[in-house]
C-alpha cells in the first residue's frame, strides 16, 4: 500500500462507517497529503455511489459512511483497499495538473484587521500581516465547523496565535483568520474565536442554493479539499466594488 510518500489503512469504526487513514512518509508535505485526500475521496464517490451515504475528508482522514443492506462491511473493505491502491498509482498523472488553485482578494484595513492590535503586541505591523500572509500558498485540509469554512495550512510562523479564550459572539462574514497554524475565511456571520486579519469579498458559499443542493450544477462551496488557495491584497476600492457596495465604514 505504499508509493513513495504515501501508506493507507483502512478500519471499521462504527457499524456503517469505515475509516481511510492516510500515513505521510514526509512529514512536511502537507498541501500534498491534502491532494491525495480530494484525489481518493473522488474516486470512492465516482466508484461507489451506490452503496455511499457519506464521503468526508478531513487532514489525513477520510469517513466513509455505506448503507449495509447494499454491502457488507468486509465487502466495503475489499473494494475499498483495491480502489485505492490503484489510486496510488494514478495519482501523479492526475494532480499534477488537475490541481485547483483558487486566489482570494483580501483586504487588509484597521477597520477589517479586527486583531491587529494582538498582532501589534507582537511586533508586527499591517504590512507585516500583508507581507507574510499573502506570501505563502495554503492548502485546504478540511472543510466543517459551519458550510463552507474551508481550514488551510500553515501560516508562517510570525502569524501563528492561539484562538481567543472567549470567542466573539460575531464574526462578519468574509472575515480573513487564524488560529495556530491555520488560516480561514468565514463563510458566513458566525461565532468565532480565531484571530481575524482582514476581509475576503467573495461568497465562498452558496447558502441560497442548499435547497436545490440534489439538483443543481454548480458546487455549494468555492473551495474543496485539496485546492490551493493564494490570498491577494485590494485596495478598500477594490474592497467595495467587489463586494457590492457593502463596507466597513
Amino acid at each position: 500500500m505504499t508509493k513513495n510518500q504515501i501508506e493507507f489503512n483502512i478500519d471499521p469504526v462504527a457499524e456503517c462507517s469505515v475509516l481511510v487513514t492516510l500515513i505521510p512518509l514526509n512529514p512536511h508535505s502537507s498541501a500534498i497529503d491534502a491532494q491525495y485526500i480530494a484525489h481518493f475521496s473522488d474516486v470512492i464517490r465516482q466508484n461507489l455511489t451506490p452503496v455511499l451515504m457519506n464521503v468526508t475528508p478531513a487532514y489525513h482522514t477520510i469517513l466513509v459512511d455505506y448503507l449495509p443492506y447494499r454491502i457488507s462491511e468486509q465487502q466495503l473493505i475489499t473494494q475499498l483497499s483495491s480502489l485505492l491502491t490503484q489510486a496510488l498509482s494514478s495519482f501523479s498523472n492526475t494532480t499534477d495538473t488537475a490541481t485547483n488553485i483558487i486566489e482570494l482578494p483580501a483586504y487588509y484595513s484597521p477597520e477589517t484587521a479586527l486583531d491587529l492590535g494582538r498582532y501589534q503586541e507582537k511586533g508586527l505591523s499591517l504590512d507585516d500581516i500583508i507581507q507574510y500572509h499573502t506570501s505563502e500558498t495554503y492548502s485546504v485540509s478540511a472543510i466543517g465547523f459551519i458550510p463552507g469554512f474551508a481550514f488551510m495550512s500553515d501560516v508562517v510562523s510570525e502569524l501563528a496565535l492561539p484562538r481567543h479564550s472567549t470567542p466573539r459572539l460575531s464574526v462578519p462574514k468574509g472575515s480573513i483568520a487564524i488560529a495556530d497554524s491555520k488560516t480561514a475565511v468565514y463563510p458566513s456571520d458566525s461565532p468565532g474565536g480565531w484571530n481575524i486579519i482582514g476581509n475576503c469579498p467573495l461568497s465562498l458559499f452558496e447558502h441560497s442554493q442548499l435547497k436545490h443542493a440534489e439538483v443543481t450544477q454548480r458546487p455549494l462551496s468555492l473551495l474543496d479539499v485539496g485546492d490551493i488557495v493564494r490570498f491577494k491584497a485590494i485596495s478598500k476600492q477594490e474592497f467595495v466594488e467587489l463586494s457590492g457596495g457593502n463596507t466597513f465604514g
